[in-house]
């Protein structure tokens, strides 16, 4: 059939003849600027995450046959405990556990270990909890505190040595280096402060009732009461050396924020496999538990308080107190302007408290009358004002001393005790 005849036919079906008159062409040079751009980009995400797929699915066939072992009826799998503190600076508090779970997690899931996540919510928690697990456990060992009755009736439970044996056998999952600071400055605090147990809101409470902020012109003539008796705690006594502690799993972590780091961020987004091997190795050393000592500062270093912010920290060195000092590099330079942030927001809180004082002890002696706002809307009471003030100074003082932990330019908490007691976790080459 030539040409006029397909048109005539093409007529009759309704579809215009013109179309046999088209010829193709290249596209406009903005469009092909476009598909090339976009054919990139979803090339490199395709890639990349077809290569964390390959990469986790090798570690996991390397260790699942570990899960597939069998196993006596009462056998307890191994446990570890995984710290993720809060990442200076970044309002979600969860990011490195959620770095754990999506790295980490699944070679361990793989392996069958059983695993417990600690977070802290604030700069600090992570030292705290860990300092207050250590002298909860000091008072067991040395007798002042019990089991409850209850726990030793369950069919977990395990006598104190076997309980210890099987935490040995377990780790320590550490991740990112403003953890692993709050973590040696928890473990040292926890082994040389006194393990009385003690409120710290209550201490806090009255040497807040005793500084004169809530006093009236009347109280100057009153006599001052005297600040409550001190007691030296009863057990006091420092160790001469630490107990051994379950091996350390130290994962470098970076939480990359800031508008300055945008392309830090885009490469980070197209280059998901180097988290995803990292995370991978990390998990498979743990599970393969080959351990060497841990490599702890020179001899003649002059000893480390988690208090000291003078000295900065080394680019390089054969300590593993080093660990991942080069992620401090991506920190936010405005957390330097913390402390000086702080004491402006509290200079502002104290001089706003006198005038809500004057009105709340006005309006309950009934020596004014509460005008229409305050009807509406009644202002807080002397003692909700002295709840609200306990609550601002135990954040602020929180903050402060977890951020002086963390600081760049504070060096990792040591004592030297646990030159013995701390393990790392070996790198293996795969």
């Amino acid at each position: 059939m030539n040409a006029a005849g397909l048109k005539a036919a093409l007529r009759h079906t309704g579809i215009p003849p013109s179309w046999l008159d088209k010829r193709p062409k290249l596209p406009s040079r903005n469009w092909l600027i476009f598909l090339s751009v976009t054919s990139s980009v979803a090339g490199l995400y395709i890639y990349d995450r077809r290569q964390c797929k390959v990469i986790r699915r090798k570690y996991v066939e390397m260790v699942q046959d570990l899960a597939e072992e069998p196993v006596e009826s009462l056998y307890r799998p191994r446990k570890v405990t995984v710290y993720g503190g809060k990442w200076p600076g970044d309002e979600d508090h969860d990011q490195t556990l959620k770095y754990f779970r999506k790295y980490v997690k699944p070679i361990l899931v793989a392996a069958a270990i059983d695993y417990d996540m600690i977070t802290g919510k604030r700069l600090g928690d992570i030292a705290t909890r860990v300092a207050e697990d250590i002298k909860s456990q000091r008072r067991l060992d040395a007798g002042v505190d019990s089991r409850a009755e209850v726990y030793k009736q369950l069919p977990t439970y395990q006598p104190p040595e076997e309980e210890r044996k099987s935490e040995l056998a377990g780790g320590i999952i550490i991740i990112g280096r403003p953890t692993f600071k709050e973590f040696m400055a928890g473990l040292k605090r926890g082994w040389t402060e006194p393990m009385d147990k003690v409120d710290a809101e209550e201490v806090l409470a009255q040497e807040l009732e005793n500084d004169g902020r809530f006093d009236e012109e009347d109280d100057e003539l009153r006599p001052v009461p005297s600040p409550p008796p001190t007691t030296t705690p009863e057990f006091s006594t420092p160790l001469p050396s630490i107990p051994p502690l379950p091996p350390l799993l130290l994962v470098p972590f970076t939480d990359i924020i800031g508008f300055t780091k945008i392309p830090l961020m885009i490469w980070q987004f197209f280059n998901r496999r180097h988290d995803v091997r990292a995370g991978a190795e990390a998990g498979y050393r743990l599970v393969l538990n080959q351990t060497r000592p841990f490599k702890p500062p020179p001899d003649d270093a002059p000893e480390p308080l988690f208090s000291d912010i003078t000295t900065p920290p080394k680019a390089e060195g054969t300590s593993d107190l080093d660990f991942d000092v080069e992620c401090e590099a991506y920190l936010q330079k405005s957390l330097s302007k913390l402390p000086a942030e702080t004491e402006k927001a509290r200079e502002k809180y104290y001089t706003e408290l006198q005038k809500k004082l004057e009105t709340a002890r006005a309006l309950s002696r009934a020596t004014r009358e509460p005008t229409k706002d305050e009807v509406q809307n009644p202002p807080p009471t002397e003692v909700e004002l002295r709840a609200e003030r306990l609550k601002k100074e135990k954040r602020w003082r929180g903050d402060l001393q977890g951020w002086q932990i963390v600081d760049p330019t504070t060096k990792v908490a040591w004592d030297n005790r646990a030159k013995d007691a701390l393990k790392v976790f070996d790198e293996i080459s795969t």
